[in-house]
């Protein structure tokens, strides 16, 4: 029943974070909306134990896992940007 939760916590994490932080280059679909919440979860539980926010045995809740979601969309959005080329007549250029 714990894997159900995490699962359903990580989803309207991961819809509030693409609602927050909509780009071209967003993960779409059901499985990569719950990983992104789900790894947003994991990166404001980090966060908060680094800064002192959380005790080493407490983990984010939806809002953490949400804001960190947002982080995640925004290191995703910087790395894709740097990653996609664009050829000299404005369209992609195909490797």
């Amino acid at each position: 029943m714990h894997i159900l939760y995490i699962i359903l916590i990580g989803f309207v994490a991961g819809l509030i974070a693409r609602f927050l932080a909509p780009g071209p280059y967003n993960p779409s679909g059901f499985i990569m909306t719950v990983v992104l919440g789900i790894i947003g979860a994991f990166v404001a539980t980090w966060l908060g134990q680094t800064i002192g926010w959380y005790r080493l045995d407490q983990g984010a809740g939806l809002i953490g896992a949400t804001i960190g979601a947002v982080i995640v969309l925004f290191i995703w959005h910087v790395i894709k940007r740097n990653t996609d080329s664009v050829g000299p007549a404005g369209g992609r250029r195909w490797l």
